[in-house]
């Protein structure tokens, strides 16, 4: 009997034995938790299991490093013990994320998740943490390969450089022949090349011409200066200071114009106005948010500045009302130039304003609770954020101390994904110039 009993003990103790150390299984354990805390937008299965998955093999690894620091280990019924705990914590996190997805979807009209959806997740999220750990023990032969390792290494990440700061809206159709009306840059008679326009100034000037549509591109003239004076020439050749009302413009870092809010614009002021933008990048907003943020401010300040002397030189009985409006990185450039400037506009417009970097005061705001550009700025790590302005279109998640930081910036890359009223895509609502 007492060598049964050992037997089984010694079984005991070898299944126990081969469970993760408990620091592992506790770090594991959190890092999935935290992958699976409530997210701003609805995210697909697999997007979902490359996070959980990631955020596994990290936790591993980092536990693993810690456990070379500090020797000793807990007894193998603590492993069993903790792997029962975690299995059991992991089963009611998925519930619970299952749950919020679905109200996530629900509100923004889309079909629930499903048991399949989570069976996606855990499947791919544990292959992700295997292939890491493969990984990880092929460490060595990179080592060997040296130079070559370095090299492959360094041409993927001029790869997916290249690959990242890519023009926003490849594959998308952009009108190829000039406009024929006379209000419209790039036509017959404009003072502004259409070939100079770019991509984006083309199909921002070849929408409703009910507007006079104004553009001026990067290439149109050399400097920022001398574009703010063409746009004014150019406007003023098209009839745009007849007009009752004249909105600055101010486009995101890709030169890009919402025609969701150039057509509110339209249908507000029942054609009787003129749009007029000035390009100051070609990259993508988030690539021009981070280096070149000045830029959208100086482009804005001139343009907004070289309207205002122009409309100032009428007769006041003749003046058009001017507004502002800007989205996303536009917003910080408008509320830039308004700072710097004496004579206000009659209103300012800002569409999903990056927190903390645009001020409203003032300002007419259109914004998502379910917008990560909204929440996302470092003080989030220990500060909720202020959504005082922002509409609940969605569930919005409790604040968490680091965790809703890391949610918030899995959900920036798809904010655009969003149908329309959600993320940072807004409707023809956000051209209402209705002071709160």
């Amino acid at each position: 009997m007492r060598g049964r009993a050992t037997s089984q003990d010694s079984g005991f103790d070898a299944l126990a034995g081969r469970c993760p150390r408990v620091a592992t299984t506790a770090a594991v354990t959190v890092a999935v938790w935290v992958s699976l805390a409530p997210s701003l937008l609805p995210r697909p299965a697999l997007a979902q299991a490359a996070v959980s998955g990631c955020a596994a093999a990290a936790a591993a690894g980092a536990a693993g490093l810690c456990r070379r620091r500090n020797a000793g280990s807990a007894c193998p019924a603590a492993r069993l013990v903790a792997l029962l705990a975690a299995a059991v914590a992991l089963g009611w996190t998925v519930l619970a994320a299952a749950q919020w997805q679905d109200g996530l979807r629900a509100a923004m009209g889309r079909p629930p998740t499903g048991p399949a959806h989570w069976i996606v997740v855990c499947v791919c999220s544990s292959c992700v943490l295997g292939a890491v750990r493969v990984l990880g023990r092929v460490r060595e032969t990179w080592r060997r390969a040296g130079v070559r390792a370095a090299a492959a290494t360094a041409v993927a990440v001029m790869l997916g450089a290249v690959a990242a700061v890519a023009p926003v809206g490849a594959g998308q159709v952009y009108p190829d022949a000039a406009p024929v009306a006379a209000t419209t840059a790039g036509g017959p008679s404009s003072l502004v090349a259409w070939q100079s326009l770019g991509d984006e100034g083309r199909r921002f000037v070849s929408a409703d011409a009910r507007a006079i549509r104004t553009y001026v591109g990067l290439e149109s003239a050399p400097d920022v200066r001398s574009r703010a004076a063409l746009a004014v020439r150019e406007l003023e050749r098209a009839g745009g200071f007849a007009r009752a009302h004249v909105v600055v413009v101010v486009p995101t870092g890709s030169g890009w114009v919402d025609p969701a809010a150039m057509r509110g614009f339209t249908s507000l002021f029942g054609g009787d106005v003129a749009l007029v933008a000035q390009q100051y990048s070609a990259a993508p907003s988030w690539v021009t948010f981070l280096f070149d943020r000045n830029a959208a401010a100086e482009s804005a300040r001139a343009l907004l500045t070289s309207v205002r002397s122009r409309i100032d030189a009428l007769d006041p009985v003749r003046r058009p009302q001017v507004h502002v409006y800007g989205q996303s990185l536009g917003s910080i450039g408008g509320s830039a130039a308004l700072a710097a400037t004496v004579t206000g506009p009659c209103t300012a417009i800002w569409a999903g304003p990056p927190a903390g970097a645009v001020r409203t005061d003032g300002a007419v705001v259109t914004a998502n609770t379910s917008d990560p550009v909204v929440w996302w700025q470092p003080s989030l790590l220990w500060s909720p954020p202020d959504l005082s302005r922002a509409r609940r279109d969605a569930p919005v998640p409790r604040w968490l101390p680091v965790v809703s930081f890391v949610q918030a910036t899995l959900d920036l890359p798809v904010a655009l994904d969003a149908p329309p009223g959600h993320g940072h895509r807004y409707g023809p609502d956000q051209a209402r110039c209705d002071r709160p």
